[in-house]
């Protein structure tokens, strides 16, 4: 019950994804042979939904369960990756920024060809999980509390009207989080939430913080039979870690800055964010 699980990240998968997709997009082909090694590792894909509730139940895993995520919403995941999930009745997760995907929520700005929500019910009513990754995709530890709600509460508000479900899992954009950002996905309705770490995931890590591994294009097969079973994955990761850490120093101290600019504005009102986030329904 305590022993780590692979959680693996995906976005697009594509066989020429736009350049602002394309580092971490996989070809089909890599997927398919991706795929092919967890079968043959005898892995069991779980949703993020059932993970979470296992852990919080205490109830046992699967033997070598692992985690098939895709977060974004790119339109490669129906087209490319559902057969091949099909195939090995693979479950997964699929988090969707509501105003990226094509149609009417949508606000522009996605960085490649997306699912239009006709994809996504199929996705649904195929057995993926579809979870929250907020509306506009903005980084969450650097907006303020009205915008950081707006972006949970209508990207749930969206996938509940388009599917027939709320979501319960989230997955924060780019990773970020801080302990104001996890304790406003929970109040939104999300009762999990996955962050990126490039670490295997653990209980002890809590809900609203499971960690997940990195696959991008670069990525291979014997690479990737390594980094599900857990081997090397400090030494692939070394220098992404280096630059988080560094990085972290640099949002905290910008957001700080932020914060201290909007006590200084107060009374003026409150901004055009925190005026449009008083409603996060339109």
């Amino acid at each position: 019950m305590n022993r780590p699980v692979p959680i693996l990240m995906y976005h697009a998968v594509a066989h020429r994804p736009a350049k602002a997709a394309y580092g971490l997009s996989v070809a089909p082909e890599a997927f398919a042979a991706q795929m092919a090694v967890l079968a043959e590792q005898g892995r069991t894909p779980l949703t993020t939904a059932a993970l979470a509730e296992a852990w919080r139940a205490g109830k046992p895993l699967p033997d070598r369960p692992v985690l098939i995520t895709f977060d974004d919403g790119y339109e490669g995941v129906h087209r490319h990756a559902l057969p091949v999930l099909a195939e090995h009745g693979f479950a997964a997760t699929l988090f969707v920024s509501t105003g990226w995907l094509r149609g009417p929520y949508d606000e522009g700005g996605a960085p490649d060809t997306m699912l239009d929500w006709g994809q996504a019910r199929e996705l649904a009513a195929a057995g993926t999980e579809i979870g929250g990754h907020t509306h506009t995709h903005p980084q969450l530890d650097q907006v303020d509390d009205a915008r950081l709600r707006y972006e949970a509460v209508r990207c749930r508000e969206i996938v509940a009207a388009e599917l027939g479900a709320a979501p319960v899992s989230f997955a924060y954009p780019y990773g970020y989080s801080s302990r104001r950002v996890r304790h406003t996905v929970r109040t939104a309705g999300f009762t999990q939430a996955l962050a990126v770490g490039n670490a295997l995931a653990r209980r002890a890590q809590g809900p609203y913080a499971l960690e997940r591994v990195t696959v991008r294009r670069s990525t291979g097969v014997e690479e990737f039979r390594r980094l599900v079973e857990g081997r090397a994955i400090g030494r692939t990761f070394a220098r992404d870690r280096a630059l988080t850490k560094g990085y972290a120093v640099v949002r905290r101290t910008r957001r700080a800055a932020a914060v201290l600019a909007g006590q200084h504005r107060g009374g003026r009102g409150g901004t055009h964010t925190e005026r449009r986030a008083q409603n996060p329904v339109r």
